[in-house]
């Protein structure tokens, strides 16, 4: 049950903050005083610190996982620290997956929901910006 809960309320932050982040967004750069291609360069910005807030969100939810005993935990060739447990959150949110790092117990299953997480997070970034480009691109 706490596997559950630990999942549940992880997803949820990451959404909650995605959504927040690129609404702010949609609110900010029609009225910031930059040229409209600057503009989009805010965006791209503003979404990679959205991702990058998302993954050390995970990798704290690792790095506490691990630290319990029966939530699982992460294995690799040294000692795991928060250093590791956020490197493992990023090749896993991107689904690089480098393999280095391996999840075993029931932290094995966050991997698996973060890279689903991931993957529709950055699909909804790319949408949120092609759009953008429509808005503020000038065609010719």
């Amino acid at each position: 049950m706490i596997l559950l809960l630990i999942f549940v309320l992880s997803v949820a932050v990451v959404v909650l903050l995605h959504y927040e982040i690129l609404y702010w967004l949609t609110r900010v750069m029609p009225v910031i005083r930059i040229k409209y291609r600057y503009r989009l360069v805010l965006g791209v910005f503003g979404a990679l610190i959205a991702h990058v807030l998302e993954v050390l969100i995970f990798g704290y939810t690792y790095f506490f996982m691990h630290q319990q005993e029966g939530l699982g935990y992460l294995e690799g060739r040294f000692v795991i620290g928060q250093a590791d447990c956020i490197y493992f959150s990023f090749t896993t949110f991107t689904t690089l997956g480098y393999g280095d790092i391996e999840p075993f117990g029931g932290i094995r299953f966050l991997a698996g929901i973060e890279s689903l997480t991931g993957l529709v997070l950055i699909t909804w970034t790319a949408s949120f910006l092609f759009l953008e480009m429509q808005r503020y691109w000038v065609s010719k």
